[in-house]
């Protein structure tokens, strides 16, 4: 656990529900389980005010109250079958929080519409090797097909791709694409991330800012995309690079989040920058926090755009974000999986999701009062 933090960080928690709720995402996502009396010492709050996150965080499906504290979502989530059918399809995705919770429900929806039984399983993305855990999936002799968002930057990465293709069950990739050893696709559902960065991109030209950068929190198939999109619309709208800003934050529970986020707000602002995207919502809401502490206000001073869009709205101010169709990607999977068990022989398809933008507060013209 990292030690607590000072009076001032507690006074900026307390007041910001986002900021609170997201920590207790990340403590939940890196532990499995929150306790009570620990997230006092964190967050600086009251007891009501540590009972009144809880209780909205369960409402929307993101962690479960117990004694003390609460603990993550149950990794297995059925649904009752509809009536004379027992056939199940089994997902597997690497977490039941933050992005995914959208996507399974989206999955959960079409899949009873369907009359078919979701079994979901919800591993790490520590996890090297999934195949045990599909394995195990596949012992039920209901299961009909695999949705699977499966580790791609592990050594068994290609195993697993291979071993789904050989399976007695076809299967589809969420957020993720793959091909075989021989080139041949692998059926997939995916955002169009690289069309994502580049809304952000052009809404932000079209305010005048031209000073932009991109902070991204991690190194992942999500961020790749957002970067390479982010990149061809930054050449395409002329934008001037900020030098040396930092690119990949450290996980939000490091203690050197905070002054990689101190750094790059600095080199940001030393470079000249009006704007940022930045990803995660929870990240940019630490920029916001940074930036506000500074006296640098947004957006007058700097327009920030979040990409994820779970809690931006929730943000003071509220956050302009790219909003990845979560829903739709998981019922896209499902009816993609659906129509394979069906035609076993029709093309492989590969569908993309468009995301939209939300504009809100967190972005202004250059000069606008």
């Amino acid at each position: 656990m990292t030690a607590p933090p000072s009076n001032g960080a507690h006074a900026a928690h307390a007041a910001l529900a986002p900021a609170r709720r997201a920590h207790i995402l990340a403590v939940l996502s890196r532990d499995g389980v929150v306790r009570a009396s620990e997230l006092l010492d964190d967050l600086g709050v009251t007891p009501v005010t540590v009972r009144r996150d809880l209780a909205q965080l369960e409402s929307e499906g993101l962690l479960v109250r117990v004694h003390g504290g609460a603990v993550a979502v149950q990794s297995d989530v059925t649904a009752t079958p509809a009536v004379g059918t027992d056939d199940a399809i089994a997902v597997l995705v690497p977490s039941l929080d933050y992005y995914w919770p959208a996507v399974v429900r989206g999955m959960a929806e079409e899949a009873r519409q369907r009359g078919l039984r979701p079994i979901v399983r919800g591993t790490s993305y520590d996890l090297q090797d999934e195949r045990p855990v599909l394995e195990r999936l596949l012992q039920d002799p209901a299961v009909r097909g695999l949705v699977v968002a499966p580790n791609t930057d592990t050594p068994y990465a290609a195993d697993v791709v291979q071993w789904l293709a050989g399976c007695r069950v076809p299967s589809v990739l969420a957020e993720r694409e793959a091909a075989l050893p021989d080139g041949t696709a692998v059926e997939s559902v995916t955002t169009d991330h690289a069309l994502g960065a580049a809304l952000a991109a052009r809404h932000l030209a079209g305010l005048g800012h031209r000073k932009v950068g991109l902070v991204l929190s991690r190194d992942s198939p999500t961020s790749r995309r957002i970067a390479d999109g982010w990149a061809a619309a930054s050449a395409e709208l002329d934008f001037t690079p900020i030098p040396n800003l930092e690119r990949f934050l450290p996980p939000r529970s490091s203690a050197d989040f905070s002054a990689a986020v101190d750094a790059s707000l600095d080199r940001a602002l030393a470079g000249g920058a009006t704007a940022l995207l930045v990803h995660a919502d929870a990240e940019a809401m630490a920029f916001v926090d940074l930036a506000l502490a500074r006296g640098v206000s947004v957006p007058d001073d700097l327009s920030i755009v979040a990409y994820d869009d779970e809690v931006a709205e929730l943000f003071t101010p509220a956050l302009t974000a790219v909003s990845p169709p979560r829903a739709a990607v998981g019922a896209s999977a499902i009816d993609l999986l659906v129509r394979r068990i069906a035609e076993p022989d029709r093309p492989v398809h590969r569908v993309t999701v468009s995301p939209t933008l939300k504009v809100r507060r967190s972005t202004a013209s250059i000069g606008e009062p």
